[in-house]
């Protein structure tokens, strides 16, 4: 019988990489897992640690690759802190997981012939002036601020992986993603939805950065997922917007996630961090167009799982 390929999946302990494993495992591919564990956590893929075909490696993608990855035949790169919370506590790591990570994916990738998703953000928008963002809009991005560790790193990344493209053919997917959220977002990680969700189970009151009208646009996991899934087997390199299209205010957001967990937390009002988006929200007329996909989970939907999740999290705390 032959056997599976081979799929590389780094920081495949974390939030979304978590996901992204299963899907391999579940259409039958073999899936070696990176991840250094500074924010991903080996409590994600314990589901998954017996399975035959799965097995986590830790190690960090700026340093050399382990020989156990030269057989894979997709290369999916989701090394990288998420959160503003976690990026800014490690600037320069953060510059250089998404710099040297993806340098060192598509040096593999030329060797071996694979094929790389790439996983860029919304933040390569930086606070835009263009709404919503189309792919071809090239951004407004402060390039020294506390924010630019990942907005000019993922930039950067982007940019090496059409320089390989274009100089040795090596075959790129690349996906911006637009506020992913689930199950499997880890209690204290800095992401607004977490954080809501947690402060109102803890009845503590909702941290509201400004006046809470800066707005956002939430991908629940499941739909993310599908697109990347998608985007691999198509046949554009991207950039595409994965994310929805539906705009909500973060005062929304709170109160949603008040009335979902019928917490009696208030709303705090504190000053707006520097360089903070206004508004974000995709452009998925050719994400559309190019893998038949938009997402199908809403808010409030998504909302009721993370939460049962994060419940769950919050009792073996």
């Amino acid at each position: 019988m032959a056997r599976s390929p081979l799929a590389l999946v780094t920081g495949g302990a974390g939030f979304l990489g978590s996901h992204l494993c299963q899907r391999l495992l579940d259409t039958g591919w073999r899936v070696l897992a990176l991840d250094d564990l500074s924010t991903g956590h080996e409590r994600n893929v314990w589901h998954l640690q017996d399975h035959p075909r799965f097995e986590l490696i830790r190690a960090d993608v700026t340093k050399p690759l382990p020989a156990a990855v030269t057989d894979a035949e997709r290369l999916y790169n989701l090394a990288c802190p998420a959160s503003p919370a976690q990026y800014q506590r490690s600037p320069v790591q953060t510059t250089l997981t998404s710099v040297l990570g993806a340098w060192q994916l598509l040096s593999l990738a030329q060797r071996s012939g694979a094929k790389l998703f790439q996983a860029s953000t919304s933040e390569v928008y930086g606070d835009p002036l263009e709404h919503p963002q189309a792919e071809s809009y090239r951004g407004h991005v402060n390039p020294i601020g506390p924010r630019a560790c990942y907005d000019e790193g993922k930039r950067c990344a982007e940019t090496l992986c059409f320089a390989y493209h274009r100089e040795h053919g090596v075959p790129i997917r690349i996906g911006r993603l637009f506020n992913t959220y689930g199950p499997r977002l880890r209690p204290g990680d800095g992401r607004v939805v977490s954080n809501f969700i947690v402060q109102a189970l803890r009845d503590e009151p909702l941290t509201v950065y400004g006046n809470g009208q800066q707005t956002r646009s939430f991908c629940y996991v499941d739909d993310t997922i599908e697109a990347i899934w998608r985007l691999m087997d198509s046949a554009v390199e991207g950039p595409l917007n994965i994310g929805s299209p539906i705009e909500h205010t973060v005062l929304e957001l709170a109160e949603l996630v008040l009335r979902l967990t019928g917490s009696r937390s208030r709303i705090e009002h504190r000053a707006l961090p520097a360089d903070d988006p206004h508004r974000r929200c995709p452009d998925i007329a050719r994400t559309r167009h190019h893998l038949q996909w938009q997402p199908t989970v809403s808010l409030e939907d998504g909302l009721r799982e993370t939460i049962a999740h994060l419940r769950d999290e919050l009792v073996g705390v």
